[in-house]
């Protein structure tokens, strides 16, 4: 089996767009779809025929070109089924705990509710991908439109349970924002300082923060990290359960 081929780029102001390529069948999927003409320019960059979208929830800024992109390819959109009336052109619903083939690779589904009610994440076992979207960011978690922050925490806790190796790529260009905040609730972490520093120079090279990995998240976002002693002294919740040293984590970010 081939190793598969990506391409990240923008779309929008601040979403990112993912292609995912099996060179020996050719298929093609779109992580979301946020905007057409960036997909667009990257197919063709690529010589690349998109086959499948892969959608994880149903806001407009990750399901806007689902139907043009249909219409040009006659791509399969596989999305979450617990949000499939909201999901434009969608073809087959899929649900936590299932998973599907694509080209020989088989993908695992989590449902991750909490930015939305039904979001899904996308999972690559044999090529250790993660696609989680605006469930796990780089530093960060999504907002919660939808969900609790109990429900939020379950859900991320589904995705640290996975390799720590895991190569993971996410939904938004938060990144710096989301360095500037980690250092107001864990000040004292040697890792998260460095790493904030090379953040701020990537950007200044106007190159993405994408893709990230489980290991350095468990080392420094803190929103993976409510377990952390110095976390909670800085917070003042030394007993409180991690659930709810998340949720203030969350809360404080809203107003950052």
């Amino acid at each position: 089996m081939a190793n598969l081929e990506l391409d990240l780029f923008l779309c929008r102001t601040d979403n990112f767009g993912v292609l995912v390529h099996d060179p020996e069948s050719g298929a093609t999927a779109s992580i979301d779809a946020p905007e057409e003409q960036p997909i667009l320019g990257a197919l063709k960059r690529r010589g690349w025929t998109l086959t499948h979208i892969l959608t994880t929830h149903h806001h407009p800024d990750h399901v806007s070109a689902n139907l043009a992109l249909k219409e040009a390819f006659g791509v399969t959109i596989i999305g979450p089924e617990n949000e499939a009336s909201k999901i434009p052109g969608i073809d087959r619903t899929i649900g936590d705990g299932g998973h599907f083939d694509f080209a020989g690779h088989r993908i695992d589904v989590f449902e991750t509710p909490g930015h939305t009610a039904g979001h899904i994440c996308f999972y690559f076992p044999d090529d250790k991908l993660l696609f989680s979207a605006d469930t796990l960011f780089a530093l960060g978690c999504g907002r919660l439109f939808e969900g609790t922050p109990a429900q939020m925490w379950a859900s991320l806790q589904k995705l640290m349970a996975l390799p720590d190796d895991t190569t993971v790529y996410f939904g938004h260009e938060y990144t710096q924002s989301n360095a500037r905040f980690a250092l107001t609730i864990d000040p004292q972490n040697e890792a998260l300082k460095k790493r904030a520093a090379d953040i701020d120079a990537i950007r200044a090279r106007d190159e993405p923060t994408a893709p990230t990995t489980l290991r350095l998240e468990k080392q420094t976002n803190p929103f993976l990290r409510p377990q952390d002693a110095g976390i909670r002294a800085h917070l003042d919740m030394r007993d409180a359960t991690d659930a709810e040293v998340f949720a203030e984590i969350r809360k404080r970010k809203d107003n950052f």
